[in-house]
């Protein structure tokens, strides 16, 4: 098993995908139409499907991802020590997340 996770983690830092997703530019994402055409399709569907809760996973997920963006998460850590007064809130709004979360896929069933 730690030699399959030792594949994954090689890969991971082989092809760069912690960089990419730290370096994307939100405004020109939401400007590409590659990516916009096929998100408001989504959108639209589960409207259509009355698929709140996969509205509110879709909301959830891009507000954490813009909040991971925001100057309080980059100062968590400085020079590798850990500011306790930005870190709590920080874990606060993980923990809340993933919360919702359970609630949404596994407690509350449509």
């Amino acid at each position: 098993m730690s030699d399959f996770l030792v594949r994954v983690s090689e890969w991971i830092h082989h092809t760069q995908v912690l960089e990419q997703i730290r370096a994307v530019d939100i405004t020109g994402l939401f400007h590409n139409p590659y990516f916009l055409a096929p998100f408001i399709c989504l959108i639209i569907y589960n409207l259509y499907r009355q698929a709140f809760t996969n509205l509110v996973i879709i909301a959830l997920c891009l507000g954490l991802w813009y909040f991971s963006g925001t100057d309080m998460v980059r100062g968590a850590v400085v020079d590798g020590v850990v500011q306790v007064d930005k870190i709590l809130p920080v874990a606060g709004v993980g923990i809340a997340g993933i919360a919702v979360l359970v609630y949404l896929l596994f407690i509350r069933q449509d």
